[in-house]
C-alpha cells in the first residue's frame, strides 16, 4: 500500500474524514479529534499539528494530532518545548506496521526542530510488534500505569470503590458539598486561581495557561470536548475537575483538586474524583481514566489515593524521543531548580 502523509493545511472534506475515521476506531479518543484541534489552537503557548495516513485511493488509514506545548514565549520557550500525542496515533487495521512507521517517521521529522523532545502518552498497550515500530524509530519506552473504573453499571462500579470512600462521597454530599457545573468563566477563573496555587506550591509542575481552561469551558458549554464541575460549600469553590468526554466511551480526570485542609468534613478531593464517575454513570459512558497511576515502584500517594476507586490497572506506558540532547539537559536542570525554590 502506497501513503501520502498530510500534514496540517486540512480542508473541510479532510477534516470530515478524520472526524469519521476517529468516531470509527475502536480506540477512539477525542484526544485525537478535531475539535481537540480547535481547542488547542485556542490556547495560549499550545500549537496543534495534525498528521493524516492516507492510502492510494485517498482513504484515511491513521490519524496523528500531536500539539507544542511551551511554558513562555522567546528562547525561553524553545528550551521548554515538547510534542505531545495524547492517545494516539490511532491506526487503521490494513498494514499497520507500515502505516506506523511512515507516520512515525514523518510526523519526527516535522516536529523535531520544533520541540526539545517528543512524547506518546499510551491510553492503550501496544502489542509488541507495534511497539518494535516505535522503538525502530528511536523512541524507547517508559513504564507508566493507569487506572481504569468501568461505568458500565452503576452497582459494579460502587462495589469497586472501597466502603470509606462511599461513605465520605455520601458524608461530603450530607454536609452541605455541591456538585455542579461553573455558571460562568469568573467561576472558571477562581478554578484556576485555586488550582494554580496547588500546583505551584504543591504539586510543583507546570499548568497550562489560564486560556487553556477558559477555552474548555467555553467549548463544554457548547457540547464539545468534556465538562467541568465544580464542588462548592456555602457558596465558596472548594474543588472540581476538568473531564474532557470521548463521546459513548470515555470520561478522564485532567485536571482535578480539592482543598481538604480547609473543609475536611465536606471531602472536596475525594467529590471532585466521584463527579466524573457519576456523570459516566448517568450518561451510558463505558469507562473513568484517571490518566495516570505514576511509575511502577516508585512511591506516589495519589496512586494510593486514586486505587480506593477501583483495581483495573494498566501499564500502557509512553514512548519517548529526545530531539535535542543539550536543551533537554539544560531545560531538566532548569526546572529541576525552579522546583527547588517553588517557581512552578
Amino acid at each position: 500500500m502506497r501513503l501520502q502523509i498530510q500534514y496540517n493545511n486540512i480542508t473541510e472534506k479532510d477534516r470530515a474524514a478524520w472526524s469519521e475515521f476517529v468516531a470509527n476506531h475502536p480506540d477512539n479518543t477525542v484526544f485525537q479529534s478535531p475539535e481537540m484541534f480547535d481547542f488547542y489552537q485556542k490556547v495560549k503557548y499550545y500549537t496543534p499539528h495534525i498528521f493524516l495516513a492516507k492510502d492510494e485511493m485517498g482513504a484515511l488509514q491513521a490519524v496523528l494530532l500531536a500539539v507544542i506545548i511551551r511554558e513562555y514565549s522567546g528562547w525561553k520557550g524553545r528550551l521548554s518545548s515538547r510534542a505531545v500525542i495524547y492517545g494516539g496515533p490511532l491506526i487503521g487495521k490494513k498494514d499497520a506496521h507500515k502505516v506506523l512507521k511512515e507516520l512515525l517517521e514523518t510526523a519526527t521529522n516535522k516536529l523535531k526542530r520544533k520541540s526539545v523532545y517528543l512524547q506518546f502518552r499510551n491510553f492503550i498497550e501496544w502489542p509488541r510488534e507495534l511497539t518494535q515500530v516505535f522503538e525502530s524509530c528511536g523512541y524507547r519506552f517508559t513504564d507508566r500505569l493507569n487506572l481504569i473504573v468501568s461505568t458500565k453499571n452503576k452497582e459494579k462500579t460502587e462495589k469497586s470503590i472501597s466502603k470509606t470512600k462511599l461513605r465520605q462521597i455520601k458524608n461530603g454530599l450530607l454536609n452541605g458539598s455541591i456538585i455542579r457545573p461553573p455558571e460562568d468563566v469568573g467561576e472558571v477563573q477562581v478554578f484556576y486561581e485555586l488550582l494554580s496555587d496547588i500546583y505551584r506550591n504543591r504539586v510543583r509542575k507546570p499548568l497550562p495557561d489560564r486560556s487553556f481552561f477558559e477555552q474548555f469551558y467555553e467549548m463544554s458549554r457548547k457540547g464539545k470536548l468534556g465538562i467541568i464541575r465544580l464542588i462548592l460549600f456555602n457558596d465558596n469553590i472548594i474543588g472540581g475537575v476538568l473531564s474532557p468526554v470521548t463521546d459513548h466511551r470515555n470520561i478522564y480526570e485532567w485536571y482535578v483538586f480539592g482543598l481538604d485542609e480547609l473543609y475536611k468534613r465536606n471531602y472536596p478531593s475525594i467529590l471532585a474524583t466521584w463527579a466524573p464517575i457519576e456523570y459516566a454513570l448517568e450518561n451510558n459512558l463505558n469507562h473513568f481514566d484517571f490518566m495516570g497511576l505514576g511509575t511502577p515502584l516508585k512511591p506516589y500517594g495519589v496512586r494510593d489515593f486514586k486505587l480506593h476507586f477501583g483495581k483495573n490497572t494498566t501499564n500502557p506506558g509512553r514512548f519517548s524521543k529526545i530531539n535535542n540532547r543539550w536543551s533537554y539537559m539544560i531545560t531538566e536542570m532548569s526546572y529541576n531548580v525552579l522546583r527547588l525554590f517553588n517557581k512552578v
